[in-house]
């Protein structure tokens, strides 16, 4: 009995110490969280960025604010979401960008992978590859056909050097043995025209800035670099049903917090965006951007950011891209 009542004692005695404790721990998340995107206001991982944001806020009753910091390949932004507190307050919403960048400048603030810890991916965006119809090529098999008759004839457009329209048409040489030339622009609107108008064979682009054009039968699309068909283009094969094995480029989205956040905020967000980008609501807003809802765990999101980056370290050597 008396050592029954001592243990009541010390119990209750633990929960006086303990509780006031647990009080001083205000439940995540207690004030506004920011959500860095590495682009201005209104392209896709800005929208993307809003969409989850905005049904956090609804979730869970505090502002989610996007701060936009565009330049130097998304770099300005990761590097001041690397550096923020990691309390889980500063959200970072990357693209493939960022593995890209990471093998273009000689000096980076931060490790794309090692000063982040990966929440899960958002959503992923294959790209489409186009051509002028007078080209006459009807397959990715008469490309190569026609490319490899000609080797250093045929010309390929995209939104930019180092862009992931520039080096997918980089792994397409390298993994199919074909010289094809590159040609840089800085709006695909003009990119679109001169494949319209002949000036240039090909080019890679996002399904929504050549879904229009294409449907108008004004360009031929060739090739969808996803693993599987685009629902927005249910007829275009893939490269892998083309011939080309292996070949795959998707402009994916994804979130990351700093290093160091603990690991229950993290789990507590990829529990509740997961669950965000599954709803029929966030899912249907996401495939009106021309992607596809897509998730993940923090370990999977992890080991892909790492092969990314890896990836693209190879193609931009290949390219002879040097880092800045």
């Amino acid at each position: 009995m008396k050592r029954t009542l001592l243990s009541i004692i010390a119990t209750s005695l633990g929960i006086l110490v303990w509780s006031p404790a647990a009080a001083s721990e205000p439940a995540y998340p207690a004030k506004p969280i920011r959500m860095m995107v590495g682009f201005g206001p209104g392209g896709a991982a800005d929208i993307l960025a809003r969409i989850v944001g905005q049904r956090l806020a609804d979730a869970w009753g505090q502002p989610v604010v996007v701060d936009n910091r565009p330049g130097a390949t998304t770099t300005i932004a990761a590097e001041t979401a690397a550096r923020a507190r990691p309390d889980g307050y500063t959200l970072l919403t990357i693209t493939s960008a960022h593995a890209v960048s990471a093998n273009l400048y000689r000096k980076l603030g931060y490790d794309p992978v090692k000063s982040f810890v990966p929440v899960t991916l958002i959503a992923s965006a294959p790209l489409v590859l186009v051509a002028d119809p007078s080209l006459r090529v009807k397959s990715v098999r008469d490309l190569l056909e026609a490319a490899k008759a000609s080797p250093g004839k045929l010309m390929f457009g995209s939104s930019g050097r180092a862009s992931i329209t520039h080096l997918a048409g980089e792994l397409l040489k390298s993994q199919a043995e074909i010289n094809i030339i590159h040609v840089p622009y800085k709006a695909m609107s003009q990119l679109m025209s001169d494949v319209i108008g002949g000036n240039i064979q090909l080019a890679f682009t996002s399904i929504p800035a050549g879904l229009g054009q294409i449907r108008a039968g004004r360009i031929l699309a060739l090739a969808v670099t996803s693993l599987k068909r685009s629902s927005s283009l249910p007829d275009v094969a893939t490269f892998a049903e083309s011939g080309v094995t292996g070949f795959e480029v998707t402009n994916w989205y994804g979130i990351l917090v700093p290093t160091g956040t603990p690991r229950q905020i993290v789990d507590r967000l990829n529990s509740k965006i997961v669950n965000i980008i599954r709803t029929p609501d966030a899912s249907e807003a996401i495939v009106k951007q021309g992607a596809e809802p897509t998730t993940s765990s923090p370990e999977s999101f992890r080991n892909y950011l790492a092969a990314e980056v890896t990836k693209w370290a190879k193609v931009v050597r290949a390219a002879g891209i040097q880092p800045e």
